[in-house]
C-alpha cells in the first residue's frame, strides 16, 4: 500500500483527483469504479474544473458505481444516483450508456444483484476502483460480519451506517434500511484501488484497517491483500 499524505481535505482532494485524471488520459475508454458520500466531492470537483479548462475527457470513460440505497428513486436527492449526475455526471461529457449504477427500484434482490454482476464481468474488471471507509470500517456498503461478502448483495445496514446517514434526512425513518452493494470479492478484482480518507475521526479506523489483522470484522482490512492499493488521507486521518 503506498499512501500519499494531504496537508487537508483540499490538498487529500487534490492529489487523489490527479491519480483519477492520469488514469483517463492514459487508458481514455478506462473503467472507473466511482463511490459517493462527503469525501469524494472534493475529487469531484477537481475533475470537473480539469475537463472545464480542456484537460480531460470522459467520452470514452465508463463508470461503475459502488453501491445504491434500496428503495429510493434515482430522483430523490439523497439517491447516489442522484448524488453522481449532481457533482459529476451532468457537468463532464461522459455518455448516460457509458455510467452503471445499481438500481436500487429493484424489489427483487436475487435478480438485481445478478444483473449488477453481469455488468461488472461484462466490463471485464474496474481500471480504478475509488473508495472511502466508514466509521466502523466498511467499504461501499459491505458492513462488518464474520465472513467477507463475495459479489454484489443486498445488505442490512447497521445502526451505526443509519445514524452517520440520518443527518442528510429530515427524519431518521426516512434512512434506507438497507443497500445494493458491490461485493469484497468484485472491489478485490479491481486493477488499482484509491483510498481516500479525510478527518480526525477515521483515524482510529485507518489504525484498525490498515495496521490491524484482516479480519471480516473490519471490511476495509482487506485491501492489505490488494497488489496496488494507494491511500490518500489527509494529515487528521493518519494521526
Amino acid at each position: 500500500m503506498r499512501v500519499i499524505k494531504g496537508k487537508d481535505y483540499k490538498d487529500m482532494s487534490r492529489k487523489a483527483a490527479n491519480i483519477i485524471s492520469a488514469e483517463i488520459i492514459t487508458k481514455p475508454d478506462c473503467v472507473l469504479g466511482l463511490a459517493t458520500g462527503s469525501s469524494p466531492i472534493g475529487i469531484y470537483e477537481n475533475l470537473v474544473h480539469w475537463y472545464e479548462q480542456d484537460d480531460l475527457d470522459f467520452s470514452q470513460v465508463t463508470s461503475v458505481n459502488l453501491d445504491e440505497y434500496k428503495g429510493l428513486p434515482k430522483e430523490n436527492d439523497q439517491s447516489y444516483d442522484y448524488f453522481m449526475h449532481e457533482y459529476l455526471f451532468n457537468k463532464v461529457n461522459i455518455k448516460p450508456e457509458n455510467i452503471n449504477i445499481p438500481n436500487g427500484m429493484e424489489e427483487d434482490s436475487e435478480k438485481e444483484c445478478a444483473r449488477y454482476n453481469q455488468v461488472l464481468e461484462d466490463l471485464g474488471g474496474v481500471d480504478l476502483q475509488l473508495l472511502g471507509i466508514g466509521h466502523n470500517g466498511h467499504i461501499g456498503f459491505n458492513e462488518p460480519g464474520e465472513a467477507f461478502e463475495k459479489e454484489t448483495h443486498c445488505v442490512d445496514l447497521t445502526e451505526s451506517t443509519i445514524n452517520a446517514n440520518k443527518r442528510f434526512f429530515e427524519k431518521e425513518e426516512d434512512v434506507p434500511r438497507q443497500a445494493y452493494t458491490m461485493g469484497i470479492k468484485s472491489i478485490m478484482k479491481a486493477k488499482k484501488i484509491l483510498l481516500i480518507i479525510s478527518g480526525k475521526e477515521k483515524a482510529g479506523i485507518v489504525k484498525e484497517a490498515f495496521f490491524g489483522p484482516v479480519t471480516p470484522k473490519v471490511p476495509a482490512s482487506i485491501l492489505q491483500l490488494h497488489n496496488d492499493v494507494i491511500l490518500v488521507a489527509d494529515a487528521d486521518a493518519l494521526s
